[in-house]
């Protein structure tokens, strides 16, 4: 992929502009306390990406055509994700202190935020990157699937194809540095399986917290609270979360033979739904 082929800010498919915020159908949403968990907590990531970028690109410093990519258009992309959300946020709950909840979040994500996560090499660090675009190109996915409100589903839809794309371009600079570094089958495996069991990422867990004591002002955030979150999201995954799509992208890194991906792709398919329902 060259860089002429690169996305860079002002050609993306899609604006927040475009988005129409007038239509939303707040009788739909208002009540909804399970969804403004949900979208606010993906808004404060999703915005946070000019922090995360920082680390990913020094990780990377001296490849101009990755450099080049995650500060010119995955950086400025993940961040109009985050301004989508935060305004439907806004519009949809208008009582809720965004700024208040985000600043809480950035507060506590500043102190974990490091270079240190990254992956021992660059070819794991761009397959463990696979993981993550897999991670929010379904959960979007399942979000438009699943949303009552048409506006959301238009927004969830625009993010879920942007995070695919964004996965093509991870793909393409692993393959590259594969080639460079040959890593074995079984270490990449185990890149992916690991951040596959990241189901409790501190981000999404740090972000519920602060959206939570937001919410309910005055009450104490307990770890309770956090699994009846999830216990509140497992039959919304078992409807709608894409978990074929999920399996062909995380295996694709692998590199099995077409019959094998065939026969693993179940397998991966059963256990991504365990895990997330876990």
């Amino acid at each position: 992929m060259s860089e002429d082929n690169a996305r860079y800010p002002g050609d993306a498919p899609w604006s927040v502009d475009t988005i129409p915020y007038h239509a939303l159908d707040r009788e739909r949403v208002k009540d909804n306390v399970l969804l403004l968990h949900v979208v606010a907590a993906a808004s404060f990531v999703e915005i946070t990406a000019d922090v995360y970028t920082r680390y990913i690109a020094d990780y990377f410093r001296g490849d101009d055509e990755v450099v080049v990519w995650l500060e010119r258009a995955w950086e400025s992309e993940e961040m109009q994700h985050g301004r989508a959300l935060r305004r439907y946020v806004e519009t949809a709950w208008p009582d809720f202190d965004w700024e208040r909840a985000y600043q809480g979040f950035l507060g506590d994500f500043m102190s974990y935020c490091s270079i240190e996560q990254l992956e021992a090499t660059r070819a794991l660090e761009m397959a463990a990157r696979c993981v993550v675009e897999t991670g929010t190109a379904t959960l979007y996915r399942t979000m438009a699937d699943a949303s009552p409100e048409p506006v959301l589903r238009q927004i969830a839809a625009a993010i879920s194809a942007d995070e695919v794309r964004h996965y093509k371009h991870f793909y393409h600079f692993f393959l590259r540095y594969r080639e460079r570094e040959r890593p074995s089958r079984a270490a990449v495996a185990r890149t992916l399986w690991r951040r596959m069991r990241e189901v409790d990422a501190e981000d999404a867990y740090l972000a519920f917290k602060h959206v939570y004591l937001t919410h309910h002002p005055g009450a104490v955030f307990r770890e309770a609270d956090y699994a009846a979150y999830r216990a509140q999201l497992r039959p919304f995954a078992a409807r709608h979360y894409p978990y074929r799509m999920a399996s062909k992208m995380l295996l694709k890194p692998l590199g099995l033979a077409a019959p094998l991906s065939r026969v693993a792709t179940p397998a991966v398919a059963s256990v991504s739904r365990l895990l997330l329902l876990a």
